[in-house]
């Protein structure tokens, strides 16, 4: 039985709308297990589970697809289909850079928008933006909490979702009703991501690649020093292979007075699916151990790196210069304005890949910007970045660059 998830999808949409229960409805895992989240009841961090789709062979469509080894309705063992990683990624509007480092290793999305609120909320019209400037295109709509409205509400919302996903990468995706609380119409929603969001073509023969979205030191307080372990870093691979007793380079490291160096170590053990392997490859969620001090691991002080085989690592920029591609307003608040042209002198907030950075903009022409950053990337030419602008008090998500 393979082990390793083969494709990371996105649960995303505003605050509130359902995306972490959602998330428990399919897996049984409840993401959010930060203390910070317990206590406010809201995302803050990624959230991962790994989900097995299984087919029962006695039942008919829709019922017959499930996540449980039995099926509950004739008994009968039920046969794998695939391993899915899903990427809870947070709805509130301060943790909007969150959502778009998460977007990054998104092969799919699952676009989460509750009925018993007006459909565009500010969120859920600035996530499809976010899978739209990344890149995302494989979209499935979860019309959440039916079970807390009237049918003539039900048909509202949905009417308003259809006319909110006009030209965007969701106008053709299905719209599936779902209540995650009761698990209603859960088997549909894995038909549909069966049919929908298929597994992506992974190119495992280059050199290994992998976008960092977590790190962690997994050593308790008090631990004595002879049973302390290396630090992890967790994230998706892009390409390539890894294995246990690997040489892995980090990208861009750790700061060393003014200058940048990357960090070099061996991986000492790999998990995916939750056990202990020996390799892993692309698609899906994976826990590298390296023999790295924990200290520089510990409270995801090393997400938003790049990791893979020493030497063939793109270059650490302090500055590029990109193409800008704006939209028409910007999304996210309760009054849409236009995006101006970007300026010289502006701070911008740049994502690239998992790596969330401030670049202030050198020079400003009508379709390219040069920008300096505060935090350098680990990124190649043709690379797509996010780029969002202070309104207010927030970050507001106004386009993408492709850096030259």
């Amino acid at each position: 039985m393979k082990i390793q998830s083969e494709i990371n999808i996105g649960l995303v949409g505003h605050v509130d709308h359902g995306k972490t229960t959602l998330t428990k409805a399919l897996s049984g895992i409840w993401t959010d297990t930060h203390s910070e989240e317990t206590k406010r009841g809201i995302s803050i961090r990624l959230g991962y589970a790994d989900i097995t789709f299984r087919r029962c062979l006695e039942c008919p469509a829709p019922q017959c697809f499930t996540t449980a080894l039995i099926c509950e309705h004739c008994g009968a063992e039920t046969e794998m289909l695939r391993k899915v990683s899903f990427v809870d990624a947070p709805g509130h509007e301060t943790l909007m850079a969150t959502m778009l480092s998460g977007a990054a290793i998104m092969d799919g999305a699952v676009l989460v928008i509750a009925a018993n609120e007006p459909c565009p909320q500010p969120q859920t019209k600035e996530h499809l933006m976010a899978l739209d400037v990344i890149g995302v295109t494989n979209v499935i709509v979860v019309q959440n909490k039916i079970d807390i409205v009237s049918k003539e509400r039900a048909i509202e919302s949905y009417n308003e979702i259809k006319e909110f996903v006009k030209g965007t990468c969701a106008e053709d995706a299905p719209i599936i009703p779902v209540s995650a609380q009761q698990g209603a119409n859960i088997d549909i929603l894995i038909e549909l991501i069966q049919e929908k969001i298929r597994t992506p073509r992974r190119q495992i023969r280059k050199p290994a690649r992998m976008y960092v979205a977590r790190s962690f030191d997994i050593n308790k307080p008090g631990c004595p020093p002879k049973d302390i372990v290396g630090g992890v870093i967790g994230g998706s691979l892009v390409q390539g292979k890894l294995k246990v007793g690997d040489e892995l380079e980090i990208k861009p490291g750790i700061q060393i007075k003014k200058e940048w160096k990357s960090l070099n170590s061996t991986i000492t053990g790999l998990i995916a699916g939750g056990e202990s392997v020996e390799e892993v490859g692309p698609g899906g969620l994976v826990g590298v151990g390296t023999l790295l001090d924990p200290a520089l691991t510990k409270a995801d002080s090393l997400s938003g790196s790049v990791a893979g085989k020493p030497g063939t690592l793109p270059p650490i920029l302090h500055e590029f210069t990109m193409k800008t591609n704006l939209l028409d307003r910007v999304v996210g608040t309760k009054e849409e304005r236009k995006v101006e042209p970007i300026k010289t002198g502006e701070p911008l907030m740049i994502n690239a890949g998992t790596t969330t950075t401030i670049g202030v903009v050198t020079s400003a022409r009508e379709k390219d910007a040069d920008v300096k950053l505060k935090l350098p990337v680990c990124a190649e030419s043709g690379q797509r970045v996010a780029l969002s602008r202070r309104v207010g008090a927030r970050w507001r998500l106004i386009g993408y660059g492709i850096i030259k």
